[in-house]
């Protein structure tokens, strides 16, 4: 029987160990965060566990918004041995129809190999990147 698998923003249900450990040390973009820092961003965003019908987390995303102009889709993940199931399509669905997030008028997210799969949902490189700026803190203490 093949599995089903079923997204919840309920933060009990999340498996921050499965999280700590895919961002700290299998993802680009969050190598070597400490727990207490991804403890603290799921305290503070909206998060989406992708699980299978035994409750198993498979994987992960979140969203730091205003809930009225701006959202940021981060930390993006499906578990390896779970990919090229379409669950990614199925998480990216349930994040942009999510109820609390229907009056976001600008999305950002940053990613180096998902184009694809953002661009099924509307994301395009910036329009205008000469109107954007960032600030990044740089600094030899665990993230």
């Amino acid at each position: 029987m093949e599995n089903t698998f079923y997204i919840s923003t309920n933060k009990s249900q999340l498996d921050v160990e499965i999280i700590f450990d895919y961002l700290s040390n299998h993802s680009y973009w969050a190598k070597g965060r400490s727990r207490e820092t991804i403890e603290k961003s799921i305290d503070n965003s909206i998060c989406f566990g992708v699980y299978d019908d035994e409750n198993k987390q498979v994987g992960f995303a979140r969203v730091v918004s205003d809930l009225a102009v701006f959202a940021w889709l981060m930390d993006v993940f499906i578990l390896p041995a779970f990919q090229g199931n379409g669950l990614g399509k199925l998480l990216m669905t349930e994040i942009m129809t999510h109820k609390d997030l229907q009056t976001v008028k600008k999305w950002g997210l940053g990613t180096k190999d998902a184009h694809g799969l953002y661009e099924k949902f509307g994301f395009r490189n910036l329009s205008k990147p000469e109107k954007m700026m960032e600030f990044e803190v740089i600094s030899s203490a665990p993230q």
